[in-house]
């Protein structure tokens, strides 16, 4: 099986234009974003942003791959939930002008995004298709953690391998995904709390059932209503 072809960067005026948010805005209030955002990178294991710090950005992520998490005052670690390219973040802190309630680590080498609190708090202010954006990103993200408890305590390690990656196509969330989903078998453990070995058999499980089938390079998504679905 040939590699897949290498694939340009995404720059970042482009990912900020095609970002959902961006659609109802005007020009006006689109070069504003574009002349204020930045782009920084942080490398596999790096801190995208930690608990307790000021929250002076709203986040994207342009390329690659985070986990949200927070511990526990034991030092044990809970994940909230994984973030591809598309996602945007951080906005109810920004909303309630709080510091961080948690970590994102980058799972992979990732572009990160950053949109400074007065342009987000401005077009907060004078876009309302902005609002309305943000009203769906809340509900959908609580929409997602409510989940997130749910399978974490009534389902199987098979069953929360299957629910990890079907959030992974949140239309609202994570835009644009590619039945593809390039990620790999450690990085769905550290979403669905699993060891590598233990998603290596889970996806097995999955792809005898037909939902979908482990290539090189990703795992290709062959029935995502059977992910959202699956119960072993």
């Amino acid at each position: 099986m040939n590699p897949p072809k290498p694939q340009s960067q995404p720059q970042l005026r482009d990912v900020l234009r095609q970002s959902i948010w961006a659609k109802g805005l005007t020009p006006e209030q689109m070069a504003r974003v574009e002349a204020e955002t930045v782009e920084t990178f942080v490398p596999k294991g790096g801190y995208v942003c930690r608990k307790g710090e000021p929250v002076d950005a709203w986040l994207g992520i342009i390329e690659g791959l985070a986990k949200m998490t927070n511990l526990s005052a034991e030092g044990k670690s809970i994940t909230f939930t994984g973030m591809q390219a598309g996602a945007w973040f951080g906005e109810g802190s920004l909303l309630k002008k709080e510091p961080r309630k948690y970590d994102v680590t980058a799972l992979r080498d990732s572009r990160i995004a950053r949109m400074p609190a007065a342009t987000f708090q401005w077009l907060l202010d004078t876009s309302l298709p902005f609002t309305h954006f943000l009203l769906m990103q809340l509900n959908e993200r609580l929409g997602q953690f409510i989940g997130m408890v749910e399978f974490d305590r009534l389902l199987d390690v098979d069953s929360r391998v299957a629910r990890c990656l079907a959030a992974m196509f949140n239309t609202h969330l994570y835009p644009g995904a590619n039945p593809l989903l390039q990620i790999s078998q450690e990085e769905i453990g550290y979403l669905s709390g699993a060891s590598r070995q233990r998603v290596n058999q889970a996806l097995q499980v999955l792809e005898k059932e037909g939902l979908l089938r482990v290539d090189y390079g990703g795992i290709h998504i062959l029935d995502l209503d059977g992910l959202r679905r699956f119960q072993a």
